[in-house]
């Protein structure tokens, strides 16, 4: 699907579902290969595991498996620290994984008046840290995470060991030409009736080429139900969140990666970059940027045909970077 379609489509044509023969997802994620251990998280498994830690920010959901140093996991939009379970499982054994549901996102209750801007994220993620005693962490980011994964390392650099970024924002393409209408329909209170509300109503047309599924994942066919409904269900449950999915959306824009890159040229921490050529959203060019603009960076993996959320499919790679860019 070219880039520019990823979001033309209107209510009617997402309404309409897709054929009838697509079989129906159920029980546990078959998505991810297990890890190391022999272990494999799924739906059941993440929710009795979560955690929460009451901030200014609100109470705010959070996944905590393994010891030593800290490795910080920033997820996607409209995804939530679930991205992470096959990363966790194969990480935990090396690092201290933390991966906390973004202000707006997942399963975190933000407080009465508290914006969910990238860079409230990271006044959030900083509160979060000094909470848990962390001083400093690897960052682990994909998507939107990845906007404020920079933004973090622009604010605080002396809290960031290394930096692994996956498609996402960079300043010179943030937000994506993609992503424009879904900001339009945001600003109008329509984003989460007319798009998330559809796809968590039929699982089939969210993992259609109409729906999340197809957009951003590699391997549509194997987004599991119970996936779904962990990512989408918490975003509108009720007339508040359907108001806080809107309002991350919208805080997207204007650019909050603006003025980052004199920083980033400035950045001492080794970093490393995965990318998924099949990507609609992010180009390539992006990954060239953020390879040129941080001046540690170990280059760029290109992972042939891989889409935007390759990382919940892929975890084997991401775990394989991440161990080669810690030395572990």
């Amino acid at each position: 699907m070219h880039r520019r379609q990823f979001l033309g489509f209107t209510m009617g044509t997402l309404a309409a579902g897709v054929a009838a023969g697509c079989a129906s997802r159920v029980g546990a994620d078959r998505m991810l290969a297990s890890g190391s251990n022999g272990t494999r998280t799924d739906a059941a498994a993440w929710n009795a595991s979560r955690r929460f830690i009451s901030t200014r920010f609100g109470r705010i959901a959070y996944a905590d498996r393994g010891t030593g140093p800290a490795a910080l996991f920033l997820h996607g939009f409209p995804l939530n620290s679930f991205q992470w379970r096959g990363a966790f499982d194969r990480l935990s054994p090396y690092r201290r994984c933390i991966a906390p549901d973004s202000l707006g996102l997942g399963y975190t209750q933000v407080a009465d008046g508290v914006s969910v801007t990238p860079a409230t994220q990271v006044q959030m993620l900083a509160a979060l840290l000094d909470q848990l005693a962390i001083r400093d962490v690897d960052l682990v980011a994909n998507d939107s995470g990845g906007a404020v994964a920079q933004l973090f390392l622009t604010r605080h650099p002396d809290r960031v060991r290394s930096v692994l970024l996956t498609n996402c924002d960079v300043e010179n393409n943030c937000p994506p030409p993609a992503v424009i209408p879904v900001i339009g329909l945001a600003k109008q209170g329509r984003f989460a009736d007319e798009w998330l509300a559809p796809w968590v109503a039929d699982k089939n047309l969210a993992r259609s080429d109409k729906g999340l599924g197809g957009m951003t994942f590699t391997y549509p066919d194997r987004l599991a139900d119970e996936t779904i409904d962990m990512y989408l269900t918490p975003l509108v449950e009720s007339p508040q969140r359907k108001a806080l999915t809107n309002a991350y959306a919208v805080g997207l824009a204007p650019n909050p990666l603006a003025g980052t890159e004199p920083l980033l040229r400035q950045s001492q921490v080794p970093a490393r970059i995965i990318w998924g050529t099949g990507d609609t959203i992010f180009s390539q060019a992006d990954a060239a940027y953020l390879d040129k603009t941080l001046p540690h960076s170990r280059g760029v993996r290109r992972i042939d045909g891989a889409k935007l959320f390759f990382p919940e499919e892929f975890p084997d790679v991401v775990a394989e970077e991440a161990r080669r860019l810690w030395g572990v």
